[in-house]
């Protein structure tokens, strides 16, 4: 009967609902346009980081919410070594890549925690999100206010509903 495990569907993650409205909210078309970030692999990748920082927030805000932050951390790295791996970066130098996006998504995670408690979340974006080019005083405002607004938002949703995949809109 084991071999027989070899072939079977491993179970779905259950942070897959949540992981994937994460991935979905951060592919809106309205962050590249009236955000004017940059649609690119490292601008997609900012993206996803920014939104899954405001939700590691939330989630790292209650004590019921800790152990999904590090599945949503884990199903990051998962996601990102898929990613890299089928961009046909080879096996020796993908622990690399995931080491240092783990690295990026922990010094946002880090500035975006600190921008959102003192208010000004636009120096931080502007330094991550958009890697020090500024994209304009609109388009910053409308990145720095749907992230603010994402991360109230979050506030007010109950973990259950965030891990069943509702993120608010």
């Amino acid at each position: 009967m084991r071999l027989l495990d070899l072939f079977r569907t491993p179970p779905p993650d259950p942070l897959d609902p949540l992981y994937n409205a994460v991935v979905a909210r951060a592919r809106q078309p309205h962050w590249y346009v009236e955000g004017a970030v940059p649609d690119t692999t490292d601008g997609r990748f900012d993206m996803l980081a920014a939104v899954l920082s405001m939700v590691l927030l939330r989630l790292e805000d209650t004590a019921e919410g800790a152990m999904p932050a590090v599945r949503l951390a884990e199903r990051f790295v998962d996601d990102m070594d898929g990613q890299l791996r089928q961009s046909g970066i080879g096996d020796i130098v993908v622990g690399k890549h995931i080491g240092r996006m783990m690295a990026m998504l922990g010094g946002r995670l880090g500035a975006y925690r600190e921008g959102l408690a003192a208010g000004a979340l636009a120096p931080a974006l502007l330094r991550n999100l958009y890697r020090g080019e500024n994209p304009g005083a609109a388009p910053l405002t409308h990145a720095v206010t749907s992230l603010e607004a994402l991360h109230a938002g979050l506030a007010a949703t109950a973990i259950d509903t965030l891990l069943a995949g509702r993120l608010p809109q």
